[in-house]
């Protein structure tokens, strides 16, 4: 599997992967493979499916205009965004890449389908150029979950450069158990080596420490800012007003540390829902659950070497993510959320179980309990916004991680579903799941509600 452990781990903004951190990608990549840019003076951008339904709730329009900019999720400073949109909006003036400024009005160059998909994914957008002497270059692009895109031409076929050879190559828990059998090795040692061919341990785990810093920071963030969430529900930020009082009265909710790993995870995704900087893991939907377990681990089960412990269980955590990805999805606008929050939830499962030295069996096996007892989550949220029920889903989904890791660390690693085994039924699932489940609100709890209406950027 040419998969690497920082494609599900991605710096980016919020409030989702699939509509905002991939729409912004795909924005700007449409422009650098544009032949003849300095030419273009018209653009237009039509989004399809999901991504028109909910695409405002997300922030879709402002991540495209902000990709159109040359703006990436990974740098782009969330304090400036609404900015920048504002500029566009008043101005009807937009700058390709930053460089080639041209009349863009949103009103008119950005379409919303409502009631058409492309053929390959819920998620698509067709970007179109047109140059002062007329020639037209249009180009198709699918956000597929998780920040991933794909070109039209790119989804469903191999990649033409060759994938780099690694020395345990997998694409199922079992081929990967299979290797362990083989050589020995626990699957943090396996994926270890397999990260190796693209750089040494000092590099790779630096850049594993960046990926826990920024989570951690998420969190301390979170817990730390009040306030209304932007959008028009009024929901109001709760993990730091909770916080606050357990630190003020021990006799309070949370009161250990089963009760504050929700708490971790729902300040994440305060921050994923008003737009803030989050690290998608492995969609933005679902980014608290591995952060929260991550300090869970940290400050909470008293390892020896809780560094190298954070390091073990992303490396492990992305092996399952790799797996889902490959194997189902992990887009809720294509099977629903258990592909967002039962992924991130089998994920952390499986990494804390490695962190606290489990083995290869107790990790497949806390991985299937996490995403099995999701199986048949829909993805309705009220809105289209990132908020209601995503961020206490999110709580819910920390603590059943601990459970299922706990589970699995109290049995010799046998039972009855394998990982592979409960992948295919999510993913068998999710295509019997009605659409108006899958990041459409058009049905569940975004139907049950009355909600306000959004205005595009």
């Amino acid at each position: 599997m040419d998969m690497r452990v920082f494609d599900l781990f991605k710096i980016g903004v919020g409030p989702s992967s699939s509509h905002t951190v991939g729409p912004m990608l795909a924005a700007r990549r449409f422009l650098l493979e544009c032949a003849d840019l300095a030419q273009v003076n018209h653009v237009e951008v039509a989004l399809y499916g999901s991504l028109a339904l909910t695409g405002v709730g997300h922030a879709t329009d402002k991540a495209v205009l902000l990709g159109l900019l040359g703006e990436t999720p990974q740098d782009v400073v969330p304090e400036t965004m609404d900015a920048k949109i504002a500029e566009i909006v008043a101005s009807k003036k937009l700058s390709l890449l930053g460089e080639y400024r041209i009349s863009f009005n949103v009103a008119t160059d950005l379409l919303w389908h409502k009631q058409e998909s492309l053929p390959g994914h819920p998620n698509g957008l067709k970007f179109t150029a047109t140059r002062r002497d007329g020639s037209v270059t249009s180009q198709i692009f699918y956000s597929t979950g998780g920040g991933f895109i794909q070109s039209e031409h790119e989804l469903g076929h191999e990649p033409a450069v060759a994938p780099i050879t690694k020395p345990f190559p997998f694409g199922s828990m079992d081929e990967l158990l299979a290797h362990g059998e083989r050589s020995g090795l626990s699957l943090v040692a396996m994926m270890r080596a397999n990260e190796a061919v693209y750089e040494g341990d000092a590099e790779l785990n630096a850049r594993l420490d960046t990926i826990w810093h920024v989570m951690r920071d998420c969190i301390e963030t979170g817990l730390r800012e009040e306030g209304i969430l932007p959008g028009g529900l009024m929901v109001k930020r709760r993990a730091a007003k909770l916080w606050r009082a357990a630190q003020e009265n021990a006799a309070s909710l949370p009161h250990d540390p089963i009760h504050k790993v929700s708490l971790y995870a729902m300040a994440v995704n305060e921050v994923n829902a008003a737009g803030g900087r989050v690290v998608t893991a492995p969609t933005n939907g679902a980014a608290g659950i591995i952060p929260a377990i991550l300090r869970y681990y940290a400050q909470d089960c008293q390892q020896i070497d809780p560094e190298n412990g954070v390091r073990d269980f992303l490396l492990v955590a992305s092996a399952v993510g790799m797996l889902c990805k490959k194997n189902a999805s992990i887009s809720g606008a294509e099977i629903g959320c258990q592909g967002e929050v039962g992924v991130a939830c089998a994920m952390a499962a499986a990494g804390l179980t490695a962190a606290l030295g489990g083995t290869n069996q107790q990790i497949e096996a806390a991985a299937e309990i996490g995403i099995e007892h999701h199986l048949g989550m829909t993805c309705d949220p009220i809105g289209g916004l990132v908020q209601i029920p995503c961020i206490e889903r999110n709580g819910m989904g920390a603590v059943k991680a601990i459970t299922a890791a706990s589970l699995a660390l109290h049995s010799d690693g046998t039972h009855h579903v394998s990982l592979d085994q409960v992948i295919e039924t999510m993913r068998h699932t999710g295509f019997d799941m009605q659409a108006k489940y899958k990041e459409t609100s058009l049905g569940g709890l975004a139907i049950h509600v009355v909600t306000v209406n959004h205005a595009a950027c």
